[in-house]
């Protein structure tokens, strides 16, 4: 069974700092019901130390909320804080879960997990070159300003230029200057 990697990256937060995906939205991708992920969980707790799995406490599902765009004062069908799995955590799932849908979704899930590392790393790499930059004081800000607005001064003439033509004509017009 192949998910689309947005549906898998669409599902995965950040609480405390860390990237997690929510017991549910996990359930939901193995095709099992929230309660049997859980189950399964507790029956294998030594598997999960608290860097692997955590329980959201009231700020982390406040903070969840907001990052879903869900109103604070909506409960979302939620009965207990919901259990959140790191990286390492949806991993270790693949071993308490042992069905074929659970391994072949585990596996996209860490390769969208590692993708998303790797994309910070070289975000990371360009704002280290950036500062490097700054750092050195380019003789050239003046220069460099003055284009930028050469360029702003030029994209405002184009799209004046633009509404200018947009424009209804207003006056006789001959049939033959439709």
């Amino acid at each position: 069974m192949e998910i689309d990697e947005e549906v898998i990256t669409s599902r995965i937060y950040i609480i405390r700092g860390i990237k997690v995906m929510i017991d549910r939205d996990l359930a939901l991708l193995y095709g099992v019901e929230t309660r049997e992920l859980n189950q399964a969980v507790r029956r294998n707790l030594k598997r999960f130390p608290e860097d692997f799995m955590f329980q959201m406490n009231a700020e982390d599902l406040e903070n969840w909320k907001s990052q879903i765009v869900i109103s604070n004062r909506e409960k979302m069908g939620i009965r207990h804080h919901p259990l959140v799995f790191t990286e390492q955590g949806v991993a270790m799932l693949s071993s308490v879960l042992n069905s074929e849908q659970a391994i072949a979704v585990n596996i996209q899930i860490i390769r969208v997990f590692t993708r998303l590392r790797h994309l910070l790393e070289s975000h990371t790499e360009i704002l280290q070159k950036l500062e490097e930059l700054s750092k050195k004081g380019l003789k050239h800000d003046n220069q460099i300003i003055l284009i930028f607005e050469y360029l702003k001064q030029l994209e405002k003439a184009k799209q004046e230029d633009l509404d200018f033509k947009a424009k209804r004509r207003i006056g006789y017009k001959r049939n033959d200057q439709e």
